[in-house]
């Protein structure tokens, strides 16, 4: 069973190391990884401003942080700004859980519809989410790297 709770401080060094971890996880070299460090680092005095929320699953410890994702932006039009599993813990649930709940936020918090800019390696799960792809955008952080353009309108029904 997933939980999920929002990030705290202080937890800001270990998300930018699980995001790079999981970015890592489809196979860049640690060239581009390196390229990707700026855009992916997240400090703690973001964490709240941010919408971050962190995935634990239970461990013999209590739960260990397994992923999380940042809810951006203003209503109407909000922004997935990063959305990160642990490689390790890809394909048990944690993305699905972080999404629905993202969606769950976003409505409750006035929005109608999130913008995703993602990694190529990711669009089909959030074409899964009940995304669809809109055009393209440039990498942040690799120059000429074109980046799928997704959109999730949260006027329909939630993906369960």
């Amino acid at each position: 069973m997933t939980l999920l709770r929002p990030a705290r401080a202080g937890e800001a060094a270990f998300l930018s190391a699980l995001a790079l971890r999981s970015k890592g996880h489809w196979g860049y070299d640690a060239a581009f990884l390196a390229a990707c460090r700026d855009e992916l680092t997240m400090r703690d005095d973001e964490l709240a401003a941010r919408r971050t929320v962190v995935a634990e699953l239970p461990d013999s410890r209590g739960g260990r942080v397994v992923g999380f994702r940042t809810l951006e932006g203003e209503p109407p039009v909000g922004v997935l700004g990063m959305m990160f599993v642990d490689p390790d813990a890809i394909g048990r649930g944690v993305g699905g859980a972080l999404a629905r709940h993202l969606i769950e936020e976003a409505r409750a918090a006035g929005f109608t519809r999130i913008t995703i800019d993602a990694d190529p390696n990711a669009e089909a799960f959030y074409l899964a989410q009940g995304a669809v792809r809109v055009g393209a955008t440039p990498s942040g952080s690799i120059a000429g790297r074109v980046l799928p353009q997704l959109e999730l309108d949260l006027s329909g029904p939630v993906i369960s």
